[in-house]
């Protein structure tokens, strides 16, 4: 006897098969780049089973204030050191061009810790490595307070504190981007004006300290200052991508990229000369126009804030016309300043080249991050290749500004001319980096 086939009540077929028919569905950008992060951890997924960077909301500009708070804690204390280098210089033996070399320290450890740290955020380990960066860039600030001499300032201001601050800087900002797609640009803006703020507070506070309380006190009023900052930090600031388990420290296909090798490039001759000028520029006015020490320190304050503006508007155009599209010029209007130092002889002078270059590498800076994240295309990479490329231009941090104080010391006008050529390669070489990734059409966002 035969056996009956089955049958397959039709009215059914939509309702059994409706399952398979939304998995089938193309998954998103964001959502392609999430899979990428899961499998990469030896996860199971299901698109959608991580949702794609909220762009916004409570928790994501949360995360916006803490990285805030890192950089101007880290970076803006970085950024005063020309008050200090205007202070030792009247107080230390040493000359100018030795006592820069404590910032230049501190620089490049800032920048070059960021290589470890940045792959630290992709592997999960955000909480330990702030509380590690955090307490060392306290200590090193508390035990300036208690140094009396130069080799105590190189160790305490510029090697301890250099290596607290570049341990959690980069990884701040990674963690920041990974929050925003659409609206990158200007939410790594907004945190990157910390840099600026900072450099401004900071540079305020020791000249109204310093001479009624002395450096000792002055040094501990800021530590309190960064302990306030980072006890909210702790409290706060969260990642919000699963650990990538797997992956090396570097990256080291992103050496033949040309696209990254260009545009590291043009970071590394921005900061060359950049760190130069801020250092310099108020010993400069010092020294060669004749202007006291609390004016020279104004300086510094005026550099660092006259940038807040366009870290905040310059980010927001990055969004619209792409990073690349925006840095390239900002590269080229911080070269065209940087030559009219040379026809820099009186206090007026000083005031107005430190407005003009303070706008404009305050533009620049602001973009900085952004354009990194904006030419890496897997989001559970940007740890690692931001941390890469902080490192390798913290080279140019380390060498510029004592380049410059040598150089300075033969010809004034010559140490200006190569910090006006530096940045002139800086935007050479973006161009580059602009026309690898999108060609010469003028329309494209990139």
């Amino acid at each position: 006897m035969a056996e009956k086939t089955p049958q397959i009540d039709a009215s059914n077929t939509e309702t059994m098969f409706k399952p398979i028919n939304t998995l089938r569905r193309e998954p998103t950008r964001s959502e392609m780049q999430d899979l990428e992060i899961i499998a990469s951890a030896g996860a199971s997924f299901r698109p959608g089973d991580i949702p794609p960077p909220p762009d916004g909301g409570i928790e994501a500009w949360t995360q916006v204030a803490m990285g805030w708070i890192v950089i101007f804690a880290t970076w803006g204390y970085v950024n005063s050191f020309g008050s200090f280098q205007a202070h030792y210089t009247s107080t230390l033996p040493q000359s100018p061009f030795q006592i820069s070399w404590i910032g230049s320290i501190q620089v490049w450890f800032t920048f070059f810790g960021s290589a470890f740290s940045g792959r630290l955020l992709d592997a999960g380990f955000w909480i330990p490595t702030f509380l590690v960066g955090a307490g060392l860039q306290l200590i090193g600030i508390f035990m300036m307070s208690l140094s009396t001499s130069y080799w105590h300032l190189m160790i305490t201001q510029g090697v301890v504190t250099g290596i607290g601050g570049g341990i959690i800087f980069a990884p701040s900002l990674a963690l920041v981007a990974t929050y925003f797609e659409k609206r990158r640009g200007i939410a790594i803006g907004l945190v990157t004006t910390g840099n600026s703020l900072g450099g401004t507070v900071y540079p305020l506070v020791v000249r109204a300290l310093l001479p009624s309380i002395g450096m000792p006190w002055t040094a501990r009023v800021l530590g309190f200052i960064n302990l306030a900052g980072f006890i909210l930090v702790a409290i706060f600031m969260r990642p919000r991508l699963p650990p990538r388990q797997t992956g090396p420290i570097i990256d080291w296909s992103a050496f033949k990229d040309t696209l990254y090798v260009s545009y590291v490039g043009g970071l590394f001759f921005f900061v060359w000369s950049v760190y130069y000028t801020f250092y310099y520029l108020a010993s400069f006015g010092q020294q060669e126009v004749g202007m006291s020490f609390a004016d020279s320190s104004l300086i510094t304050t005026i550099i660092n804030g006259v940038g807040l503006p366009t870290r905040v508007l310059i980010p927001v155009l990055a969004d619209r016309i792409g990073p690349l599209n925006t840095i390239a010029p900002a590269a080229l209007c911080v070269a065209v300043v940087a030559y009219t130092w040379v026809a820099v002889h009186d206090v007026a002078g000083v005031y107005v080249f430190s407005i003009f270059y303070g706008i404009a590498s305050g533009a620049f800076q602001s973009l900085m991050p952004t354009g990194v994240a904006s030419i890496t295309k897997r989001l559970d990479t940007i740890g690692t290749r931001m941390g890469m490329c902080f490192s390798l231009v913290s080279f140019a941090g380390l060498s510029g500004p004592p380049i410059g104080g040598l150089l300075q010391d033969k010809s004034l006008t010559g140490a200006h001319i190569w910090a006006a050529l530096s940045s002139t390669l800086c935007a050479v070489l973006l161009v580059l980096a602009r026309v690898l990734k999108v060609g010469w059409k003028v329309n494209t966002r990139c």
